[in-house]
């Protein structure tokens, strides 16, 4: 089974290429603008033409489309979010009709919880900012498109490599800067928000069996870790194992988005039923391995070295 996964180099790409490449009679391969990608594209810019070629080169059974982005201005979130999951599905249609195409989508996507109840994929979309609309235009691109696709809507990763760009991530970095120092102290935003986490490695397995299950399946499935947790939770429980000594101090507000969404978590039943899926590791599981990832980062190789 030939597999290409785009957005491969980033933080779910990463661990989803290394999930799927474990597949018995599974061939990866790595799409992206990287110039080590096996399949160098870039849907941000690239013509569905252009696409097309390149799929068809790559004759693969499957799509995974990982590629994202967080950050940035609207017209870059629209450009990677938005445009990029329309131009694929125009070139899969072209190229490869018969191949799977799983896309993740965003949990924010659905915006504000309502009534602290566990939002289903049947429920209202009302996204909060260019982030959650611009996924939410791939979303439906790709689930009103005829080819055999569905969305993976995640919640918020957590785990090995998170990036610092997100709050667990930028927490270890500060943990592991601040070291054995009593009189540290971490200033924080507000941390009353709850949020729905799930680990990098379920929804890299989530991917596995969405890639794998024999179909029709649902047009989009909730990916997330089942209940909502305090980030306040998060953050102090990530210090209790990295053996923080110092202060963590909520100063101000919290970021505009944990204002407005105060409370977060999907519903991930329609998941364990489509998929036979469900979350395996425990949040204090993840937040061992990140903080593991992170205070032992990996050696830079030499130039030179025989195993590069």
């Amino acid at each position: 089974m030939r597999i290409l996964v785009l957005g491969s180099t980033g933080y779910l790409g990463v661990h989803v290429a290394g999930r799927l490449d474990a597949l018995q009679g599974a061939h990866v391969l790595t799409g992206g603008r990287s110039p080590a990608a096996d399949v160098p594209v870039d849907l941000a810019t690239d013509s569905a033409d252009r696409l097309a070629k390149a799929l068809a080169a790559a004759a693969p059974d499957a799509v995974v489309n990982c590629a994202g982005a967080t950050g940035g201005d609207a017209v870059t979130l629209a450009e990677v979010n938005a445009r990029g999951p329309a131009a694929l599905c125009e070139a899969m249609a072209l190229a490869c009709p018969s191949a799977r195409l799983v896309h993740l989508g965003s949990a924010a996507e659905y915006g504000p919880g309502t009534g602290r109840v566990p939002t289903p994929e049947s429920a209202a979309t009302c996204p909060l900012g260019a982030y959650g609309a611009t996924k939410l235009a791939g979303t439906v691109t790709v689930s009103a498109s005829a080819l055999d696709a569905l969305v993976l809507r995640v919640g918020n990763p957590v785990g090995p490599g998170a990036p610092p760009g997100g709050l667990p991530g930028r927490v270890a970095r500060l943990l592991r800067e601040a070291g054995a120092d009593p009189d540290a102290v971490l200033r924080l935003g507000d941390l009353s928000a709850y949020r729905d986490f799930v680990d990098v490695r379920d929804v890299a397995r989530a991917v596995e069996r969405a890639v794998t299950e024999p179909g029709p399946l649902p047009r989009v499935l909730n990916i997330g870790g089942g209940g909502a947790v305090p980030v306040r939770d998060l953050v102090h429980t990530l210090a209790d194992i990295a053996g923080f000594g110092g202060r963590v101090e909520e100063q101000g507000a919290g970021s505009a988005r944990s204002e407005q969404v105060s409370w977060q978590c999907s519903d991930i039943s329609a998941a364990g039923e489509a998929l036979g899926w469900r979350p395996s590791y425990a949040l204090r599981e993840s937040l061992t391995a990140l903080w593991s990832a992170a205070a032992h980062p990996p050696v830079p190789r030499e130039e030179g070295d025989p195993s590069s």
